[in-house]
């Protein structure tokens, strides 16, 4: 499932605060994060992101 873009318009990184994009993984634009999406939930945790180095 993916995320709705009216709801990731809404959702920030919780690390830097940057703008979410993506609707499978929701990738952070500043730091590049990736968090998962399950069930059509993102999981915004830090701990669960995946990192892919600085922008």
């Amino acid at each position: 499932m993916t995320v709705p873009g009216w709801a990731r318009d809404l959702l920030r990184c919780p690390a830097c605060h940057g703008e979410l994009a993506g609707s499978g993984p929701l990738t952070c634009t500043v730091c590049r994060r990736s968090y998962p999406v399950r069930d059509g939930i993102p999981v915004l945790l830090v701990d669960e992101a995946t990192e892919h180095g600085s922008a």
